[in-house]
């Protein structure tokens, strides 16, 4: 170990240059790199049967005992190898540990692919005679393309974030860096080593130098498809809203009947929630909810045939009811602060008192549509306001409760009276009674306002839930 470090984690993907980057970082005194330590399996390599006392059942048992017997090696700074299909354990250690240094490889995902498939077809994975290199052309897949970019876009973003919510700074090399004797002695410095090297190990060669375009055989079929991809992933529709949680005090359990309801605000809520209680002949207020994360796991022990849901409401409808009930009423449910704060800082025309007879359509649709163009610089985070759950995206809901119960079934609206009754057979009523409607808003109905105007308006704001919940045109939903 270093005065800096305990050990490191060579973050790379098959094909990346990793093979090559040990053999440089063995090439250091004071450094030594174990292959890949946690792949599933084997052990370092796989002619290998142990790591320094730790063996695959070993390691098996505790990964944390084979980080510890690298830790503790004495005379050098040890580290491994790690692709994002190895030990999924390791993550939970080595991210959360600054004294881990993270040094992370990437290469252009086209050229670790067709290498990938060169490799796969002629079984040759390592070069170190040129005399012995097997020739042969990669046949490009489309799809399996796709997956392999995606998944490595996905882990990459992921150590990206945790290191960033960390605090920690890793040491990022390109598969061209490889070659650089002083980038080689550069992350040696970095890692706390004094040692240098005057040239790179020559032991291992490139297997497949030529251009891509002579390394495929359906060059055609290829160039056809990436036109097809969005490198720069300008179809991506930006999310600056801030996280959820789960909020379990706000899920509604049955009375008898094991249903658990996730509400989403702005939604149908008092519909299903009356609809529950009829279900088990009590009262809205008689039923269970404000538990916390202990309550409802002792509940759900209790109810082992229970089932859970929640509501989506088209984001527009859903964006007119929030208006209505919270924002132009001055009712128990309205949010008084952040209307006082619309009305005065964002200049909404709404009245400062509850609306009256002289508060007409004209007004009323004039005062959503300003709401609408404030929701979508909320969301966008172009307010200081925070983004309430009366008006954030139906999706960071849904993400919200995953971080603790993702619901069995998510269902719109318009589902309900055939949805929810076969929920209610599958725990138990055999002839529930379908939930009702829900009322219309007031003092004006979304269908007295509606035009093309406001749904681009609504749809300019919830990019994120027209396009992850398949929404359309209201008039048409």
């Amino acid at each position: 170990m270093t005065d800096r470090f305990d050990y490191f984690i060579v973050f790379a993907e098959m094909r990346t240059g990793s093979n090559f980057l040990e053999t440089n970082l063995n090439a250091f005194d004071g450094l030594i790199c174990h292959g890949e330590a946690f792949n599933s399996l084997f052990i370092g390599y796989p002619d290998k049967t142990e790591i320094l006392g730790v063996t695959q059942d070993m390691r098996e048992t505790s990964p944390q005992r084979l980080i510890t017997a690298i830790c503790d090696e004495p005379g050098a700074l040890g580290g491994f190898r790690f692709f994002h299909d190895h030990d999924p354990r390791v993550l939970d250690i080595a991210l959360e540990d600054p004294r881990c240094a993270k040094i992370i490889l990437t290469r252009n995902p086209l050229e670790s692919y067709v290498s990938w498939k060169i490799a796969q077809s002629t079984g040759q994975w390592k070069l170190t005679n040129v005399k012995r290199r097997k020739d042969a052309k990669a046949q490009f897949d489309g799809a399996e393309f796709n997956h392999h970019v995606e998944a490595l876009q996905d882990f990459q973003v992921f150590l990206l974030n945790k290191l960033q919510t960390s605090g920690q700074t890793p040491f990022y090399l390109a598969y061209e860096d490889l070659q650089s004797v002083a980038v080689m002695n550069g992350l040696a410095r970095w890692l706390g080593v004094d040692s240098q090297l005057e040239g790179l190990d020559k032991s291992l060669k490139r297997q497949n130098p030529s251009p891509i375009t002579e390394k495929v055989s359906n060059l055609t079929e290829m160039s056809e498809a990436l036109v097809g991809l969005d490198r720069f992933n300008l179809s991506r529709t930006p999310n600056f809203e801030p996280r959820r949680g789960p909020n379990v005090p706000s899920y509604v359990v049955g009375v008898k009947t094991p249903l658990l309801y996730l509400p989403i605000l702005g939604g149908p809520e008092e519909t299903v929630l009356e609809w529950m209680a009829g279900l088990d002949d009590v009262t809205v207020e008689g039923m269970q909810t404000k538990m916390n994360q202990k309550q409802l796991r002792q509940w759900k022990r209790r109810n082992r045939l229970h089932r859970s849901f929640t509501v989506l409401r088209h984001p527009l409808a859903r964006c007119h009811a929030t208006f209505c009930r919270n924002i132009l009423s001055t009712g128990e449910h309205s949010l008084v602060h952040i209307r006082d704060t619309l009305r005065k800082r964002h200049k909404l025309p709404i009245p400062a008192g509850e609306p009256t007879k002289g508060y007409t359509r004209a007004d009323h649709k004039k005062a959503f549509k300003a709401f609408l163009e404030f929701v979508k610089a909320s969301l966008t985070g172009q307010t200081s306001m925070r983004v309430d759950g009366a008006w954030n995206t139906q999706s960071a809901s849904l993400s919200g409760f995953g971080d603790f119960n993702l619901p069995d079934y998510v269902l719109r609206e318009d589902e309900m009276p055939t949805m929810l009754v076969h929920l209610a057979q599958q725990v138990g009523h055999d002839a529930p009674n379908a939930p009702g409607t829900a009322d219309p808003d007031v003092p004006h109905a979304l269908s007295d306002i509606y035009d093309d105007e406001l749904e681009e308006l609504a749809a300019n704001a919830y990019q994120r839930d027209y396009l992850m919940f398949g929404f359309g045109a209201w008039a048409k939903s």
